[in-house]
């Protein structure tokens, strides 16, 4: 059996544990990331492909290195196409934006973590989690291109990705490590590349469109003119092959698709949930999809894996360079993430729940009826306001949806409160079942006036 030793491990090779790598190795810190992927297959994931704000991401890895995948940087809105209402919407998009190649990203941001001095190994399938009898977690064991291996480490980043095997391996129940995970909180994702004759009229949008069911949408991320990310989310516990169908049928009716060739198929899970409550344990840390960290309106999680890899890795090292790498240690990290987009995303997450208590017709009438500005403050900024005139207007123009318009309003007081609360995240552990307990009551007046099923 092979072993090795560092100070930080990193599982997963995506824009977490490469940012997390990057981070930790500027600082001089011995890094071993473990990727399950050969080396040819790193970087190529199931991704909508669309990249929002990173003109702001952590510095680690340089913006000119990531450049070279940013394939389409002339996208500044959404295209919202409801067909129940006859309708397309253009919803604007704040920040900087682009249309990404996912795979030459993923092979950009391993080069960036291996030139601030990470090493990587490839076709590394982790079975287990190490811990002493106090659950601090060790490191992993693995097989390393079919050899078991051992890996320890003094902080252990899990980066693998949703529905992670380290959670399940690891026992974590003496810390406030959030095991609150279903599947009913995930998505599964489904996306194809597709080259068209011609090139696209919108090829400065984003085009989003529903399924013949609420807990699903298409997706058509224009990569060039004439290269389409066509892709589907829809939540775990509906039935795949009946919303596959949708995007097929959808591609057969578009005109611009005709003749249209498929380069590349993929799926994947990611989460649709807000983000963990604690995502620490004594020498462990998790970040990206493994914590969470999905805008869960859009599915949009490159860049808060990103910011919440490089945060990991700057708790590792103050931890490590104290010698205490325990939950209160490490805690800080939480925090971080909280403050950098955590508290939106939980303030998000009301929305995804108010979904699945909505007819998919009211829904889009709903959608309609609402100024695009103020549809795209609610899916990024976690809120939105209404002066009394637009209420009025509003009102207006959504004449037989003043039921659901009156339920979106009582949704909206919940998702500020939530929004308000996560603002005031604990600054230690201590603090922390108290501070669970009032968002608890929160999302029990969510369920109570969406009418929706518990989704924790």
């Amino acid at each position: 059996m092979t072993s090795h030793e560092c100070d930080l491990l990193v599982v997963g090779a995506g824009t977490a544990g490469c940012y997390a790598a990057a981070a930790a190795a500027r600082e001089g810190l011995d890094v071993v990331v473990v990727e399950r992927k050969t080396e040819s297959e790193a970087g190529h994931i199931a991704c909508g492909d669309a990249l929002k704000g990173a003109d702001t991401f952590p510095d680690v890895i340089p913006e000119s290195t990531l450049e070279p995948a940013f394939t389409n940087t002339g996208v500044d809105h959404g295209r919202f196409e409801i067909p129940q209402e006859d309708t397309v919407l253009d919803i604007p998009v704040p920040g900087e934006l682009a249309v990404i190649d996912r795979w030459e990203y993923g092979r950009r941001i391993i080069r960036g973590a291996e030139e601030a001095g990470a090493e990587f190994h490839y076709d590394t399938v982790v079975q287990d989690v190490r811990q002493d009898d106090d659950e601090r977690v060790r490191g992993v064991r693995a097989t390393h291109e079919g050899d078991p291996t051992t890996y320890e480490a003094g902080v252990t980043v899990d980066a693998a990705g949703a529905l992670s095997i380290l959670q399940d391996k690891a026992e974590l129940s003496r810390s406030r490590f959030d095991t609150n995970v279903s599947y009913s909180q995930f998505c599964s994702a489904y996306r194809e590349i597709v080259e068209v004759p011609e090139p696209v009229e919108w090829d400065d949008a984003l085009v989003f469109k529903p399924t013949s069911r609420a807990a699903g949408y298409l997706w058509y991320f224009p990569r060039t003119a004439t290269e389409i990310n066509a892709g589907l989310g829809f939540q775990m516990n509906e039935e795949p092959m009946t919303l596959v169908a949708d995007l097929k049928r959808d591609l057969r009716n578009r005109p611009e698709f005709r003749g249209a060739e498929v380069r590349d198929k993929l799926g994947a899970a990611l989460p649709t949930r807000r983000p963990y409550d604690s995502a620490v344990a004594p020498g462990f840390v998790a970040a990206g999809d493994a914590a969470g960290h999905v805008n869960p309106t859009t599915g949009g999680g490159i860049a808060g894996a990103a910011y919440a890899g490089a945060f990991a890795a700057e708790q590792a090292i103050e931890a490590l360079s104290d010698g205490d790498v325990s939950e209160a240690s490490l805690w800080r990290y939480n925090e971080r993430v909280m403050d950098e987009f955590g508290a939106r995303y939980a303030a998000l997450d009301a929305y995804n729940v108010l979904t699945t208590a909505l007819d998919v017709d009211d829904l889009m009438g709903l959608l309609a009826s609402l100024p695009g500005e103020k549809i795209a403050e609610a899916l990024y900024s976690g809120s939105t306001s209404f002066s009394p005139l637009l209420a009025v207007q509003s009102a207006v123009q959504s004449y037989g949806y003043w039921g659901t318009i009156l339920t979106f309003y009582r949704a909206k007081r919940v998702a500020d409160e939530l929004l308000d609360h996560y603002g005031r995240y604990p600054s230690r552990p201590g603090a922390f079942e108290s501070w669970q307990s009032t968002r608890d009551a929160l999302m029990e007046d969510l369920y109570a006036v969406t009418g929706a099923e518990a989704k924790y």
